[in-house]
């Protein structure tokens, strides 16, 4: 009786695994152009970082829900330089794919457009130097198609284009062919092709990468065409009456897997809007099942939209150490969710000359200029947040800034700071809007300790310090609409960081003892 009752309660268990519905995002922030693939049991999953460093988030799940990063493709100066790049170049697009135990990330860098990819056997190391396409220069959004001990380079450049390379060497081999340009929507983008019941799906994102943005899907039964259009098209679109007040726009770029109990869901992303469908965060990564039939045309949750609150058939819930809200600089290295603006001065950032902080060395490079001012940065990832840091300022000599920041672009931020000058420390609320620069209060500090902190709400960001960690004093507020997307346009969320820089010639430093984020759902 005892084993029938056990056998029945692993059943159960094992039945609500698969019924729980899940939240979208399942990567909320900046997690933009994601591409997934399976190996055996796990899935991997790649985002664009653009002008961010190390260059190439890799997460790790179980169930396509819960992620883990586990690490970066890009790490090293001999894998690429991110050197005087803003919100609209660097690391575009990435696609992973996994074949024969290796795995293959393949991206471009902007504004060159070389295209280029690395591989590894450990998803969780460090990838291979480069391997670069030189036989074209494409716009954006290479993919690789393996098939037969083949493999194929699929990109954009005005079409669709693939061809058969060499995968050791990148070198072409076949004949270029064009597979057209989708529809007829602007920007057809992010294509990727998968061979399903004897046919090739092509499916690519259409309508530029704002409201508009939408996933289409061709076939064919040869790999080169030509490819004929699923009458259902778009397949996943928010750009209608129906969803036209949801607060989840900007669906696509899009990528598919099998799971291995031969489910099939779609990656893609998508940005939540608040206010007047403006938003902050940047493009999320999301998730949806997909119904796809034997020979028949692939249905993305029953009716090509997505919620917030998916219910829906899951894979078995397998949850990932969460990342924890505070970072107390204790340990060797940064926590992997850290990033860099372009190429970082090494030497400027160190956790042992003071144990249990992290000293920043300013530079002469400050927020307000495109390069690699002293700074490191952790996406925003929902609309209401609080984010505080203990520093110390005492290292800081004339010229020299420190603090925390809600970065955009580097003509638009908002910084909590303290500055130097005739030898004082003075607390500043500095407000960047293009080329716009205000700021409100200098008020004295006598103290060498001070908490800075910036939270938000669904309209505005505040701007606040404290001597103590108990009593804030409240110096400025500015609304949120100037750090959106749809106002200073690129492609990256707002990064909440700390930095240090100098408006003098005097290098000095600021040491921090702690950075902790908490975000409300």
């Amino acid at each position: 009786m005892k084993r029938l009752t056990l056998i029945v309660t692993i059943l159960m268990l094992s039945l609500m695994s698969y019924s729980q519905g899940f939240k979208n995002p399942v990567l909320p922030g900046f997690h933009a152009d994601p591409s997934v693939c399976r190996a055996g049991d796990d899935f991997y999953l790649v985002n664009s970082t653009f002008q961010y460093y190390p260059g190439v988030p890799v997460f790790h799940s179980k169930d396509l829900i819960h992620w883990e990063q586990v690490g970066a493709c890009l790490t090293r100066e001999s894998q690429v330089r991110i050197e005087n790049m803003h919100e609209q170049s660097g690391i575009y697009a990435p696609t992973i794919r996994y074949h024969e135990g290796r795995f293959y990330m393949v991206t471009t860098v902007y504004p060159s457009r070389k295209h280029f990819y690395v591989y590894t056997d450990d998803p969780n190391g460090e990838w291979s130097d480069p391997i670069y396409i030189d036989f074209c220069l494409g716009s954006c959004d290479p993919t690789l198609y393996f098939e037969g001990g083949k493999c194929y380079f699929l990109w954009k450049e005005g079409d669709i284009k693939i061809c058969e390379i060499d995968v050791k060497t990148g070198k072409q081999l076949g004949e270029i062919h064009h597979l057209g340009t989708g529809l007829g929507g602007r920007y057809p983008e992010g294509p990727h092709i998968y061979k399903k019941d004897g046919y090739y799906y092509l499916m690519l994102a259409e309508g530029g990468t704002e409201h508009g943005h939408h996933v289409n899907i061709l076939r064919s039964k040869n790999l080169f065409g030509p490819y004929e259009p699923n009458p259902a098209n778009p397949i996943l679109s928010h750009f209608s009456m129906k969803m036209q007040n949801s607060n989840i726009q900007g669906l696509g770029h899009a990528d598919l897997v099998q799971a291995p109990d031969g489910s099939w869901w779609m990656i893609c992303l998508g940005y939540r809007t608040h206010g007047y469908l403006q938003h902050v965060m940047g493009r999320e990564t999301f998730l949806a099942p997909v119904k796809w039939d034997e020979g028949e045309w692939p249905v993305v949750n029953n009716d090509g939209t997505l919620q917030i609150d998916m219910k829906c058939q899951t894979l078995p819930q397998v949850p990932m150490p969460v990342e924890p809200s505070k970072d107390d600089f204790d340990a060797d290295k940064l926590s992997l969710y850290w990033s860099h603006l372009n190429m970082p001065q090494k030497a400027h950032y160190s956790l042992t000359a003071r144990k249990g902080w992290l000293r920043m060395t300013t530079s002469i490079v400050t927020l307000d200029e495109v390069g690699n001012p002293t700074f490191i940065g952790h996406r925003q990832s929902e609309p209401n947040f609080t984010a505080t840091t203990k520093v110390d300022v005492s290292g800081l000599k004339d010229g020299g800034v420190a603090g925390i920041t809600a970065y955009a672009a580097h003509h638009n931020h908002y910084d909590m700071q303290v500055v130097t000058r005739d030898g004082k420390h003075y607390i500043q609320a500095k407000i960047r809007i293009g080329e716009i620069e205000h700021i409100e209060k200098d008020i004295p500090l006598n103290e060498n300790i001070v908490y800075l902190r910036i939270t938000a709400d669904q309209q505005f960001y505040h701007l606040y310090y404290s001597t103590d960690n108990e009593h804030f004093t409240h110096l400025a507020r500015q609304d949120y609409r100037y750090l959106s997307t749809e106002t200073i346009g690129g492609f990256c969320g707002v990064h909440l960081g700390i930095f240090a820089h100098t408006l003098s010639s005097i290098i000095s430093y600021a040491d921090f003892d702690w950075t902790e984020f908490m975000f409300e759902e």
